[in-house]
């Protein structure tokens, strides 16, 4: 079934609000289906390999939160007729990063290549979520790794909130990064999906940011989610950060998960980069036996607020009473008014 037509039965049975902006982005969404269900070159002469791939690799979806296109992404790997991988674009670059540190431990002179072999042997598309740069080792990978994938026919379908040129920007050593910004617009069709509806917003919009409960939230989550999960790890530091439930950029962890193990600032500014918005469930009331997850706390809800990610958080008391007492208790005032400031509706846009 084509895109438009897929999109069309969703309106119709009520699962999606039609969206102009969104029935624009389908186009270039289904040239690359289109192209895909059209039949493979035959091979050349006693077999030999056909020529490299031409016309468009992939669709660079880019535009604002909330306005669907994980959504889009979704309905084309539904509708994709070839097998797809559907990742989010973090994950894909840890699990890039640890095939490299194996290749390195076995002796090979070029690390990335048996990685992107292997990608290769048993991948048609790739569907990518949130695209980001934000590391000096990714920017310096994806450039040839994104080559190699193109050159030999995969297909790649991602969606990110920046358009390419601000990709990885001002990071470190940037100009080695921007050949590979100039592939991203030769080798895919670049589209801004300009609908100037927030959907994540709307379904925020009735749910209170701060619940004294001290419950597992399970109905935003399911809401915020429509009830499915890919999960993510995150390699930090050698070491896996792993959240069960994660979907198109919205996390949901305990208190205990994230502040109760021996977690550090790199932890949480890489989750802080992974996601936009985290439901943090069970925030116990805190003793002065409990300094070390009150400061491991102060530095989760830091590098939220840093990244501006939208957090919905159920705990045990109002932020002000959480710690009451003990080593640390000066710092935590701080992060009781970050936590206020957090609930406004317009946070995180």
């Amino acid at each position: 079934m084509d895109l438009p037509t897929l999109y069309a039965n969703r309106v119709a049975d009520g699962t999606l609000t039609r969206d102009p902006a969104q029935e624009a982005a389908l186009a270039p969404l289904e040239t690359i289906r289109a192209k895909l269900a059209a039949p493979a070159p035959k091979r050349g002469f006693l077999g030999l390999r056909a020529k490299a791939p031409t016309g468009p690799m992939g669709c660079y979806l880019w535009g604002g939160v909330g306005r669907g296109k994980s959504m889009l992404m979704d309905l084309f790997h539904e509708a994709s007729p070839v097998p797809s991988r559907r990742v989010h674009f973090h994950a894909f670059m840890q699990q890039v990063h640890e095939g490299m540190h194996e290749a390195r431990a076995a002796g090979t002179p070029d690390a990335l290549a048996p990685v992107a072999e292997a990608i290769i042997a048993d991948t048609t598309v790739l569907c990518f979520d949130e695209m980001q740069i934000t590391d000096i080792t990714d920017a310096m990978i994806v450039g040839r790794l994104f080559e190699k994938l193109f050159d030999a026919g995969v297909h790649v379908v991602t969606t990110s909130n920046r358009i390419p040129d601000d990709l990885y920007k001002n990071g470190l050593n940037r100009a080695l990064f921007l050949p590979f910004i100039d592939l991203l617009k030769a080798r895919m069709i670049v589209h801004h999906l300009t609908s100037p509806t927030d959907y994540r917003q709307d379904r925020l919009s009735d749910a209170t940011r701060y619940v004294v409960d001290g419950g597992d939230l399970d109905d935003v989550w399911q809401r915020l989610s429509d009830g499915k999960t890919d999960g993510l790890t995150l390699r930090v530091k050698g070491r896996d950060l792993h959240l069960p439930d994660f979907a198109s950029g919205v996390a949901r962890a305990s208190f205990a998960d994230l502040c109760g193990k021996p977690l550090g600032a790199a932890d949480y500014l890489a989750l802080a980069r992974a996601v936009r918005v985290l439901i943090l469930t069970r925030v116990p009331r805190l003793a002065r036996a409990h300094s070390n997850e009150a400061r491991r706390f102060v530095t989760l809800i830091d590098a939220l607020y840093e990244a501006r990610v939208t957090v919905i958080i159920s705990a045990e008391a109002e932020p002000e009473d959480l710690y009451a007492e003990g080593e640390g208790r000066f710092e935590f005032d701080r992060t009781a008014s970050r936590l206020r400031e957090m609930q406004s509706a317009d946070w995180g846009r």
